[in-house]
């Protein structure tokens, strides 16, 4: 087993964070310290690998299939060959694994069954669900498994790794290489945090939760309001969801507002009459954040329990099937 670099551990005495100080611009000229390949060329792991360049690493290699993954390896790694992922391992001394989750067990069984993995070689994949519990083919190879899992949403362009700066990575490492990691995940403009093997799948549902669903509930927000004639649903939801944002990440369930958590049950009810019948596809998701909102609400003391009773009895009704064919000014093309 090649011998790892080690790096000296933040204690929170040195001084201002790196993430707040812009990389020195000749970073590029300092000497390689590791060869970088990344094997799957999606919305990530250009991205990663165009950083750790930034820090003095030095990509060698990537696997690409589809057309927007090639172009994505040549904006973000112009110069890097275009290679089979076993020829990636064999020319990197820290592989990116960047695939979707369900597709990283077989990759790495497929990897260490073609002999493709290397003793002594860093294996780092980035999904939020799996630890290093999945590269445990790997470890047996002789690899050294990280799994480090940037919590930002990617584009896919050159944005991302700004993106980086501050972000937070998910991190789960074997106790002699958590120095490694998070050294990694510093050079890389980021901070971490550390997740133990158990808990990341809920680690995983909880950002989903959070930023997945947010996107859902914007992109609903925005189409409902252009049926509503609002030409400029974006500029209108901007300061709104960005107040509504802040306020959540200060003060939790305090931050709660509107109709659900004052109790306005006939305000609710109009609303749901009338997404049934011009937006009918986002009462479900509207209902279940209704309901949602009304428990944590009641639960801090924001709804008074007498009027939760009306409210809930107005978000059950709503809920069932409505009687009849549906109505027939609905536009199917609204969405």
């Amino acid at each position: 087993m090649r011998e790892i670099v080690r790096y000296p551990q933040r204690t929170g005495t040195e001084g201002p964070s790196r993430v707040n100080t812009p990389r020195p611009p000749d970073s590029r000229d300092r000497p390689a310290r590791l060869t970088v390949g990344v094997v799957g060329a999606g919305r990530v792991g250009p991205a990663l690998a165009a950083s750790l360049q930034l820090a003095g690493h030095r990509p060698v290699a990537v696997s690409a299939v589809s057309d927007a993954s090639l172009r994505r390896a040549a904006e973000l790694l112009p110069d890097v060959p275009v290679v089979r992922p076993a020829e990636v391992l064999r020319l990197a001394d820290l592989v990116l694994l960047t695939v979707p989750d369900d597709a990283l067990p077989g990759l790495v069984e497929g990897l260490v069954e073609t002999g493709a993995v290397r003793s002594g070689q860093l294996l780092v994949h980035t999904s939020g669900r799996y630890g290093t519990r999945v590269l445990d083919p790997a470890l047996r190879a002789g690899a050294l498994p990280l799994a480090l899992h940037p919590v930002m949403t990617f584009t896919g362009t050159s944005v991302d790794v700004q993106r980086l700066a501050g972000c937070s990575f998910g991190v789960t490492a074997p106790d002699e290489l958590r120095l490694a990691a998070q050294a990694l995940v510093i050079e890389m403009g980021g901070e971490p945090e550390w997740i133990e093997e158990a808990a990341r799948p809920l680690y995983h549902a909880a950002l989903a939760l959070g930023a997945n669903h947010l996107v859902t509930l914007v992109a609903e927000s925005m189409e409902v309001l252009r049926t509503a004639g609002v030409t400029a649903p974006d500029r209108m939801l901007g300061p709104l969801l960005g107040a509504a944002l802040d306020n959540a990440l200060r003060s939790g369930d305090a931050a709660l507002t509107g109709p659900v958590a004052r109790g306005d049950a006939g305000t609710v009810a109009a609303h749901v009459t009338e997404l049934r019948r011009r937006a009918p596809a986002t009462v479900p998701g509207y209902l279940a954040m209704a309901r949602a909102t009304a428990d944590r609400a009641l639960a801090h003391g924001l709804l008074k329990p007498e009027l939760a009773e009306d409210l809930l009895g107005v978000l059950a009704h709503s809920g069932a099937a409505p009687a009849g064919p549906a109505d027939d000014d609905t536009d199917g093309d609204e969405r």
